[in-house]
């Protein structure tokens, strides 16, 4: 195809979204509409997940080791615990450590004012990197020769995990139904556009116009349209984010919420939303075109 007739089909591409200002209107407000939810849900689920995680990791196994070793015989177990696959730290906590930390908690209970270091056992913090192996870790834990006991909370890790993988399965549906959604509008207003020329497009094809030829302007106004729609989506993401953040980081009873700055995300946004727009514009017009090309 020559170049003057590219730069001319492109041309009645950008021409067809005036003709129909208002659907084009109505398939980018639609367009921004959706992919605003989607880039929303797509953040918050992010952010959920890494204070899921957080939290997560918070969550560690306490490993108390058999009152009768010395502290050499203690912090020798750590060597074994750091061999662990699945343990990232293993971090040793003396007695005294151990009573200072205890008399801490209980200070205001006269109960426990007579305890003693002696009456502590050494111990290991343990932090894991993957908290869904908890139980087979504790169980590995359990055998070393000089641990007495553990303390792990496998119902709270395997919760994590539970809310961590709901998180996952509702984002993918919900941007999965969002971009359907904005598909099928785009279709339909490059749709609108082709039965206002099927006729033009049927003298196209009786006199040898190419299906390239033809396709090409309905293909340039729906990836214009699907653009538009991710930038201007993209420019709102961008405002209203760092508009709640600034409110939630101003709330005392929300500190404990914290939220990644758009910034850190705004390489994999844009390619989101291009994505996005790219997709729903392309396969919107290209799916509304198949069927006016049987002639």
């Amino acid at each position: 195809m020559k170049l003057n007739n590219i730069g001319y089909l492109i041309k009645e591409g950008i021409r067809g979204i005036f003709l129909h200002g208002f659907m084009s209107f109505a398939a980018v407000c639609v367009t921004v509409a959706c992919l605003l939810i989607v880039g929303s849900f797509s953040i918050l689920a992010y952010n959920l997940d890494i204070m899921v995680e957080e939290l997560n990791q918070t969550n560690e196994i306490m490993v108390y080791i058999d009152e009768t070793l010395t502290v050499d015989e203690a912090k020798s177990i750590g060597t074994q615990l750091s061999g662990i696959e699945n343990i990232l730290q293993a971090t040793f906590v003396p007695r005294e450590e151990a009573l200072k930390k205890f008399v801490a908690d209980h200070q205001d209970d006269p109960a426990f004012s007579g305890v003693q270091a002696s009456d502590l056992r050494h111990r290991y913090v343990v932090t894991l990197m993957d908290n869904a192996q908890m139980k087979q870790t504790d169980e590995i834990i359990k055998n070393i020769p000089g641990v007495a006991k553990t303390n792990a909370e496998y119902e709270l890790a395997e919760g994590f995990s539970t809310i961590q993988d709901i998180l996952q399965m509702v984002s993918v549906a919900v941007i999965a139904v969002l971009l359907v959604v904005s598909l099928l509008i785009i279709s339909n207003t490059v749709k609108l556009a082709m039965y206002d020329r099927k006729d033009e497009i049927a003298i196209m094809k009786m006199v040898g116009a190419t299906n390239g030829f033809i396709r090409l302007p309905f293909i340039v106004e729906g990836f214009t349209l699907g653009m538009i729609g991710a930038a201007l989506a993209f420019g709102l993401e961008w405002v209203v984010y760092d508009g709640l953040v600034a409110k939630i980081a101003a709330m005392d009873s929300l500190k404990l919420f914290s939220f990644v700055p758009f910034q850190s995300l705004l390489i994999p946004m844009i390619a989101t939303f291009c994505a996005a727009g790219f997709f729903v514009g392309i396969v919107g017009s290209w799916t509304s075109i198949r069927k006016f090309m049987d002639v």
